[in-house]
């Protein structure tokens, strides 16, 4: 029986160096333990702010390997804390970089590396590696195990991310962020909440931070209750524009009584009807020269 989950969404405006970032990251890790949280998650990108170089030496010189010290600070943090830390950086990998994210348990442990598959390629993360896959990973709370997933912005847009993330186990998805959160993103993670009945938290930068202004939010993706007449909003929390960190509360076992007993998710697909969605066919008008398989 797991009671909640609380999620700290880390919407926080970076510094200048990497040593910086980690120092500050410390600090709101520590926070966030302070405030009760089970998991404390970063922005997209959090070791280099979002910064993209357009020189690809420089873009390399910044990027940092999963077992770079950054991380292993990040990971003796977890332990320390007894609190799992969902921590981004730009990894260091061949040909390009890519924008990962590394959840790591409370003692200590990688859990889950997931890097980002819908890469922007019409913007600057042309040259990033995207990622591969979409994975889960049991984590271990003090409550008992919880099935946790990734996926990271862009990848919102497409609701196949959430959906394999949901058939694949997920019950709840953790999203770093960086872009403009409105209306229409939001309704975007709202949907993806709810069509697969899964928890869906989200931290973006705050307003401050070039082409971001906060608005972090978590959905539980219950969209009815048997105490309620009618259907609900799923949203748990939506932070405003500024810098601070905001507890997102999953009820885990309500979630998991939602699943068993609702109509969405798995429980009446007809997957022998969907062979186009995994044709590789692209025609007009979404022909885009700066398209990579």
């Amino acid at each position: 029986m797991i009671k909640n989950l609380k999620v700290a969404l880390l919407q926080l405006l970076p510094k200048n160096t990497l040593e910086e970032n980690l120092q500050k990251g410390v600090q709101h890790c520590k926070k966030a333990k302070e405030m009760g949280a089970d998991i404390a998650l970063f922005p997209e990108m959090w070791s280099v702010g979002y910064n993209i170089p357009e020189n690809i030496d420089e873009l390399k010189a910044s990027a940092i390997s999963a077992d770079s010290e950054f991380m292993r600070s990040f990971a003796a943090l977890a332990k320390e804390l007894d609190m799992a830390i969902g921590i981004t950086f730009l990894e260091k990998y061949e040909p390009l970089p890519r924008n990962t994210l590394c959840l790591f348990d409370r003692f200590g442990n990688r859990v889950l590396t997931y890097a980002k598959v819908h890469t922007c390629d019409f913007g600057d993360e042309c040259r990033l590696t995207a990622g591969d896959d979409f994975y889960v990973a049991d984590l271990n709370t003090e409550q008992g195990n919880v099935k946790i997933g990734a996926m990271i912005c862009y990848d919102r847009e497409f609701p196949e991310s959430a959906r394999i993330l949901m058939l694949k186990g997920a019950e709840i998805i953790l999203v770093p962020n960086a872009c403009p959160m409105e209306i229409n993103r939001i309704s975007q993670l709202r949907a993806r909440a709810y069509e697969n009945m899964v928890g869906i938290a989200t931290v973006n930068y705050p307003l401050g931070q070039p082409d971001c202004n906060g608005h972090s939010t978590a959905f539980d993706g219950m969209a009815y209750r048997p105490s309620d007449s009618g259907s609900r909003d799923t949203l748990i929390v939506e932070a405003g524009e500024r810098e601070g960190i905001y507890l997102a509360d999953f009820p885990i076992d309500e979630i998991r009584n939602y699943r068993n007993n609702e109509v969405h998710g798995n429980a009446y697909r007809h997957p022998q009807k969907y062979k186009l969605l995994v044709s590789e066919s692209v025609e007009e008008p979404f022909l885009r020269k700066d398209y990579r398989k």
